[in-house]
């Protein structure tokens, strides 16, 4: 009953993630109209919640060897329980930097310790479960497009109630740590290199990610002459279409193995982001969107699956194990903002002229995926093996 309680609070945490981040970006318009932000300007705003977002993962990677992850991730959705209102009611630009700051760090620490769960959850299931909970992300980031179609017309303060999700949320019976010793020897050295391989992959995949759900929507509003109202498909799309893959990435995953999923899916994510940089009409870049979101949907949950059989070695105590693992997550979690950074800054960048260009440099990208593939394949006789149920 705990651990079932544990996977629906993890799940209720990973959609409240991506439908406040979702309920945000689908506003960027009105919000840079609101503060008369350039493109650069705000991409420079996106640049620091990037980097703080950074700092709040770092922050859980030095915590998660002493402390519990469920213990961070209440933390990180209190921390944007505060910011979202702040960022939204904000009356001065000084007020409005301030709570995107503290989104940020919140941001970090959420998406760390959301994974900390998750990988620990489906170490105990000792069946694939990453798919189904980044689906849920995705859930709540259509949920949150959603939101921003329906608040189109109305002014970014009422976005302000979304702050009230993270706060129920935070009390949610998340999974505690195994009791024990969770002091790491140091002669249990990590094995980064094949862990790097795999969040190299990772980067490519959140450029893309980032760089549809900021720019995606500024895209329809700036290259063509779209509806207000209509803006915000771009980015909603985008999420259908990843949750639907998502759903069935278990089964595809199963019958087709992770390397030939992630090579088709680097490919048709090349050819979407091609239909979207030489778009004709808004239209056709929406379905761009969608085509990419199916392509490139099961990247992340495979990479932080991977990331955790690497680190989790054989004949750890549990308490030990889910520690080291937790820290490692963490710290593979930078790779996340690495690939945000590259899409919400660098396409605001390469793309200040035409935002057309600043999709054509992921385009080009994304296909290093292709060769990286090897590295979430599972090696007989390695630490990549599969996830056993803790002894606990």
């Amino acid at each position: 009953m705990q651990i079932s309680r544990a996977r629906a609070a993890t799940a209720a945490a990973f959609l409240t993630q991506g439908m406040i981040l979702l309920s945000l970006t689908t506003r960027l318009p009105e919000i840079q109209d609101k503060w008369g932000f350039s493109d650069v300007t705000l991409s420079l705003v996106l640049l620091m919640m990037v980097l703080l977002a950074g700092v709040g993962s770092v922050v859980a990677e030095t915590l998660a060897k002493r402390r519990d992850s469920a213990l961070l991730l209440r933390s990180g959705l209190l921390l944007i329980a505060v910011s979202v209102p702040v960022l939204c009611l904000a009356p001065a630009e000084g007020a409005f930097v301030a709570g995107m700051a503290g989104y940020g760090i919140g941001l970090g620490m959420v998406d760390a310790s959301t994974n900390m769960q998750a990988v620990a959850l489906e170490h105990r299931y000792a069946r694939p479960i990453l798919p189904s909970f980044h689906g849920a992300w995705t859930l709540g980031g259509v949920v949150g497009a959603l939101v921003g179609l329906a608040t189109a017309s109305a002014p970014v303060e009422v976005n302000a109630v979304v702050g009230v999700l993270p706060l129920v949320v935070a009390f949610a019976p998340f999974l505690p740590r195994d009791q024990g010793p969770t002091e790491l020897p140091e002669a249990l050295a990590v094995p980064w290199r094949p862990i790097i391989l795999v969040g190299i992959a990772m980067v490519l995949f959140y450029m893309v990610d980032t760089g549809v759900q900021t720019w995606g929507p500024l895209f329809l509003d700036h290259t063509f002459t779209t509806p207000e109202r209509y803006v915000a498909l771009a980015a909603l799309a985008y999420l259908l279409a990843s949750g639907a893959v998502r759903l069935a990435g278990d089964r595809l995953v199963s019958r087709y193995g992770a390397v030939l999923v992630l090579r088709v899916g680097a490919l048709v994510g090349a050819a979407s982001l091609a239909v979207v940089v030489f778009s004709p009409g808004w239209q056709v870049a929406v379905f761009g969107f969608a085509l990419l979101g199916a392509g490139v949907a099961v990247v992340a949950p495979l990479s932080f699956s991977a990331a955790a059989r690497i680190a989790g070695g054989d004949g750890l105590e549990p308490a030990v194990r889910q520690a080291r693992v937790d820290a490692v997550i963490a710290r593979f979690n930078q790779f996340n903002y690495v690939g945000a950074l590259l899409g919400s800054v660098m396409t605001g960048l390469v793309g200040s002229g035409s935002l057309r260009i600043g999709f054509a440099v992921p385009m080009v990208l994304v296909l290093g995926i292709i060769p990286l593939a090897t590295a979430f394949a599972p090696r007989v006789g390695s630490l990549v093996s599969a996830p056993r149920p803790s002894a606990s």
